[in-house]
């Protein structure tokens, strides 16, 4: 037996932010698939069907729940590989549950009890996995009421549902106009509630607003390699990382799209800084919030 197997697999959400035609979402998806082959992670292929808060009303925003959920069905018939999607509403949740293995509720919406209440309700009816991203204006300790809110629903379910099932994932907090910053220590404290953290590597970047024209988000991804190997080493459980083939192309967030031909040797570089960090013995074992 590896060292690495005595790992639990790393998560990975990669794909386009997106979907911006069945032809692209397919390349990317099984570019994916071929590069990621073997390692042990647990992939989960991304696209939205919907991108509901584009900076402008001009902002592409996808073909919609309809044919979105269908391009996203056949992307698994043609890959394998397992799918993820956010949704806007909460009607939405149990319509996505149905085709999707993993729910993700947006960051601007987490604070909203409805949908989290309708994310967990279809998660646990459908048997998936639920994905709250923590708000980029909340404190990774306030994310507490994020998980009483689901733990509350599971409670009154009384369904059993394969655990980990339930992810928070930390995608940076505002600092002062059109930038984010990201707290290592959010890892520790987010994971002393028996949570797994994801790093959202490609949205921590962002400039919200902020390209050229104001018209559109910008990105920093010179920042994204560096950021995302140290999420790995402060403790992240896997990788939230959108990439294109043409992100200069890319219709949604392209600035801090990862290039998809270095998904893979990336991802292996985050697996061996994952490893080293989990031979290290921990000399100070509280975590005060």
């Amino acid at each position: 037996m590896t060292s690495q197997s005595l790992l639990s697999p790393m998560t990975l959400i990669a794909g386009p932010c997106v979907i911006e035609d069945e032809g692209i979402v397919l390349e990317i998806a099984q570019e994916l698939k071929l590069q990621l082959a073997g390692l042990p992670i647990e992939l989960y292929f991304k696209a939205s069907f919907d991108k509901a808060n584009r900076t402008s009303i001009e902002g592409f925003r996808g073909p919609g729940l309809d044919l979105g959920l269908k391009i996203l069905d056949r992307v698994r018939d043609q890959t394998g590989l397992s799918l993820l999607t956010d949704f806007h509403t909460p009607e939405q949740a149990h319509r996505v549950a149905e085709i999707v293995d993993f729910l993700q509720v947006p960051a601007f919406l987490c604070r909203q009890t409805d949908m989290i209440v309708a994310a967990a309700e279809a998660a646990l009816q459908w048997q998936r996995k639920l994905n709250v991203k923590k708000g980029q204006f909340l404190a990774p300790w306030d994310a507490k009421n994020i998980i009483e809110k689901v733990r509350a629903v599971q409670e009154k379910s009384k369904k059993d549902i394969p655990e980990p099932w339930f992810y928070l994932t930390e995608r940076g907090v505002s600092f002062g106009y059109n930038t984010l910053v990201v707290d290592m220590v959010s890892f520790q404290c987010m994971k002393q509630w028996g949570i797994p953290v994801i790093y959202d590597a490609t949205h921590s970047i962002q400039t919200p607003g902020a390209a050229p024209g104001g018209k559109s988000t910008g990105g920093k991804r010179e920042y994204l390699e560096t950021l995302a190997r140290a999420a790995m080493a402060a403790g992240a459980d896997g990788v939230f990382m959108e990439c294109h083939p043409r992100p200069h192309q890319a219709k949604s967030d392209g600035p801090n799209a990862f290039y998809l031909e270095h998904v893979g040797a990336f991802v292996r570089q985050l697996l061996e800084i994952r490893l080293l960090v989990a031979h290290q013995p921990k000399l100070l074992s509280e975590v005060r919030v």
